[in-house]
């Protein structure tokens, strides 16, 4: 297939275009580089996505121990010294159009290119409570496999009534002294199976009918947890080291919410072994995948599958 010559006399055209720089994203650009595409990245926050706000990371390979901005610096300063373009700023609408993907930006601007890479994410549901934003990745936690070890030996609390919440309370109890389990209800929304774990566990305690009111801290990082009863509202005190609020995630798909691409029934997008989207092309990596697992192993699998499937799907498609 040919390019229209009007594509490739504009300084705006590439090969690759990669929506999002977290590890996915990054890695995505790492290999497009070294395959020899023209590509580039969009960012509207800080290179390295979850990463940048997480105090430690000891789960990733080659590092017993790095700081999260660390780690997200070596992904950014690799990609970069490679010559990656950085595109700061927000994608608004992504289209494909004559074979040609249009991505349109919050600053007016419009860029193309052969394929494009999705890699936005998702973000945690937030409770809105004090203290909550406040000491993010400083004891409020939104990743038990990520931050579990930080906290061997001390209590925490994990807030939510399904079945993640339930998981990670398990997972949590292998590892803490004891896991303070708060839910607004008596009954949880697990299945049954999990919840009769839960209940069987001595070190989780279940604290029901409560619900989170505020986080407390010394300003470094938590200490304690403020409940207030559903039905008397009495305010209580736990004190615990990390605080876990399962209450779900919301994909971050409003750049291709009218695509048609992401499941009816969570929002996140379904993809195939080649991390592509039911539109050619089209690729999505990372945490905005609808799958079981979200870390940063995966992430980077993730995103070197994409950019080895992109570079096949310009070959195969257009004249190089």
């Amino acid at each position: 297939m040919r390019i229209d010559s009007n594509y490739l006399n504009n300084p705006n055209f590439f090969d690759l275009l990669i929506v999002g720089a977290g590890p996915a994203g990054l890695t995505a650009a790492l290999y497009a580089k070294r395959a020899g595409l023209k590509v580039a990245f969009y960012e509207k926050d800080t290179p390295g996505g979850k990463v940048v706000k997480t105090s430690f990371v000891e789960n990733y390979p080659g590092f017993s121990n790095i700081s999260g901005p660390d780690l997200a610096m070596n992904f950014f300063k690799q990609v970069s010294e490679l010559g990656v373009k950085f595109l700061y700023g927000e994608v608004t609408k992504v289209r494909k159009m004559e074979n040609v993907f249009h991505v349109f930006s919050s600053d007016g601007q419009v860029r193309y290119a052969k394929s494009v890479i999705l890699a936005t994410g998702m973000t945690e549901k937030k409770l809105g409570i004090k203290g909550e934003n406040e000491y993010y990745g400083k004891g409020v936690s939104y990743c038990a496999i990520c931050d579990a070890a930080l906290y061997k030996d001390k209590p925490v609390a994990v807030i939510g009534g399904g079945n993640t919440a339930l998981e990670e309370s398990l997972y949590l109890a292998d590892v803490v002294s004891k896991v303070y389990l708060i839910h607004r209800r008596k009954e949880f929304r697990a299945d049954n199976l999990i919840v009769e774990k839960v209940k069987q566990n001595k070190k989780i305690e279940l604290v029901l009918e409560y619900i989170p009111y505020e986080f407390i801290g010394d300003g470094k990082k938590i200490n304690s947890i403020i409940i207030k009863n559903t039905i008397s509202n009495n305010l209580s005190k736990i004190l615990v080291d990390c605080i876990f609020p399962f209450i779900g995630f919301i994909p971050v798909n409003n750049t291709i919410s009218d695509l048609k691409i992401t499941n009816e029934e969570n929002g996140f997008v379904d993809v195939n072994s080649k991390m592509e989207t039911k539109i050619p092309g089209l690729f999505c990596i990372g945490d905005l995948v609808n799958k079981s697992i979200r870390q940063i192993t995966t992430a980077v699998g993730d995103g070197a599958i994409a950019a080895v499937e992109a570079k096949k799907y310009i070959e195969e498609r257009f004249e190089i």
